[in-house]
């Protein structure tokens, strides 16, 4: 003969256990959510450095120590008004053609990419900023948005 007090205990037990499956399964959701998110953000950063050694290889190969167009770039006064792919350039038209190839890279490559490069003595430093939180702001190395700082001697 059954109890009437144990009447319905097995749904209650099913129940629980229904909640317990729901609240894993929205744990291992976020925990995708996160890495997800995380790898994204390791690819930014692979590409910012890739681009910035991709920069110093030119500087070098356009022997730029005394060039003075790396100085301080941001890109609006990169546009080069020839091709150095075709014909011979001189080495400030080279340093023209390089930084705007190198930020039409980097803006093609990185949400809302940025790129600077200050030239201190003989130090070039290439410094590269991205949206990475994606919200339409490109914050001053933070970490919602970070930045790639690497300084070379060509």
């Amino acid at each position: 003969m059954k109890n009437p007090c144990t009447e319905g205990f097995t749904l209650v037990e099913v129940l629980v256990a229904v909640l317990v499956l729901a609240i894993g399964l929205l744990g291992m959701a976020g925990l995708q959510a996160v890495g997800l998110k995380n790898n994204n953000t390791a690819y930014l950063r692979s590409q910012a450095t890739f681009l910035a050694y991709e920069l110093a290889d030119r500087m070098r190969a356009n022997n730029a120590t005394g060039n003075e167009f790396y100085g301080t770039v941001t890109g609006t006064e990169a546009n080069p008004n020839n091709d150095c792919t075709a014909a011979p350039c001189t080495e400030q038209d080279m340093a023209k053609s390089d930084i705007y190839q190198w930020l039409q890279s980097l803006q093609s490559s990185l949400p809302m990419g940025i790129g600077t490069v200050t030239k201190a003595g003989a130090v070039h430093t290439i410094t590269i900023k991205w949206d990475d939180n994606r919200d339409g702001v490109v914050e001053n190395c933070t970490e919602a948005d970070p930045c790639f700082v690497l300084s070379v001697q060509p």
